[in-house]
């Protein structure tokens, strides 16, 4: 019978994401923290690519300035803000030697804004070590310093942290906690630090860490100048070079808030997603690893306990599997929760955020077959 066997391809689908993110959660580790060393202190250029980012600029530097254990220079890129951008970041320079304001040149044909500035970025800094973090991102005064000693501790010439999500609209509580969701149960991280593989590549573009020599040798950012998704893409150009890259659980040391409305949401999800999930390949893949294992679970439940089934069609194998299926579902969702923190409404809505986010993705993928451009922070780029 064919309830049965939906049942079997429903737990299959709702067990995979379950249990790859239990063992996962070992495995993303946070930051070690380090006993400090006065003598011979790391150095480290903090880079900050900003565009119209006067409301939250001296925010960042602030709590980048507050940072021990490092000598370090920042070096914040105005990309062209219209909003007095430089204005901000002059006055913070002024009364601090380790900043320096740099303006963008004309950004080039063929580059993306981001990957421009963090290019341009690099090669102003001075330092070993370089650290690209958004204008948006929060840090504690021992972040740095961690970052530094993950590096170290995973010998990876680059490194990405994923900071904590700060969500207060109904879209983001939804759908940015699906980063974790997406990350932590489908990637097996043990195989992705034995392998450099360009196909386990993942980072967060909020965040990375790169030595200075190995970034410049692999082309960095000038590798990807036409990508919107630097969290794959940087990852994949070091591993196309035969460099392991490596991630880690930052959210005890860097908060951000990455969209701040619905529209900013569905925008910003929008704007990498057919160079992430919806690829033309990968939308088939990820449709259906995401909706058999976190929204046919729950269907499939209310089908077989709501009476959808025929009672003379319904099997005790068939009630079995759909509750089997409905706990693995739970779990997977309690398990991120509880380690991640997020909002109480993505784990009571966990089906209706996936479907949003798949949503997102057709979205995108329609838009690339159609030839649409993508449009971010006033500039728009051909869909690739």
């Amino acid at each position: 019978m064919i309830w049965p066997v939906i049942g079997i391809v429903t737990v299959v689908l709702a067990m995979i994401p379950t249990l790859m993110l239990a063992v996962n959660l070992s495995n993303f580790q946070r930051a070690p923290k380090t006993k400090r060393n006065t003598d011979r202190q790391p150095t480290v250029s903090v880079l900050i690519p900003a565009r119209d980012e006067a409301d939250s600029i001296a925010d960042c530097l602030r709590e980048v300035l507050a940072n021990e254990g490092v000598e370090m220079e920042v070096l914040v890129l105005d990309d062209r803000s219209t909003d007095g951008t430089d204005e901000v970041v002059s006055e913070i320079a002024s009364h601090d030697s380790r900043v320096r304001l740099h303006r963008a040149p004309s950004l080039p044909a063929g580059w993306c804004g981001k990957q421009h500035a963090c290019h341009v970025l690099a090669r102003h800094a001075r330092n070993d070590r370089l650290m690209w973090i958004d204008a948006d991102i929060r840090l504690t005064p021992d972040a740095i310093e961690r970052t530094v000693a993950f590096m170290d501790r995973s010998n990876a010439p680059l490194v990405s942290g994923f900071p904590y999500q700060v969500c207060r609209t109904w879209a983001e509580a939804l759908v940015v906690p699906l980063i974790h969701i997406v990350l932590l149960g489908y990637l097996p991280l043990d195989r992705m630090r034995k392998s450099t593989s360009p196909g386990f590549a993942a980072g967060c573009g909020q965040m990375f860490m790169a030595d200075r020599n190995t970034y410049h040798q692999v082309g960095g950012h000038a590798a990807i100048r036409a990508t919107l998704h630097d969290g794959i893409m940087l990852p994949r150009t070091f591993r196309q070079a035969g460099h392991a890259t490596d991630i880690f659980d930052a959210q005890d040391i860097a908060r951000c808030r990455m969209y701040d409305s619905p529209a900013a949401v569905w925008q910003g999800f929008a704007k990498n997603a057919t160079e992430g999930l919806a690829t033309s390949v990968g939308i088939w893949v990820w449709s259906v690893l995401l909706f058999g294992g976190h929204v046919l679970p729950w269907l499939f439940a209310a089908i077989v306990f709501g009476f959808g089934v025929p009672a003379d069609f319904r099997s005790s194998a068939t009630v079995v599997l759909a509750g089997v299926a409905l706990l693995l579902a739970v779990t997977s969702n309690t398990l991120a929760w509880w380690r991640f923190g997020h909002p109480w409404l993505s784990l009571l809505l966990r089906p209706i955020g996936v479907m949003m986010l798949l949503g997102i993705q057709w979205y995108a993928y329609s838009r690339k077959l159609i030839g649409q451009p993508v449009s971010w922070r006033g500039r728009s780029y051909a869909a690739s």
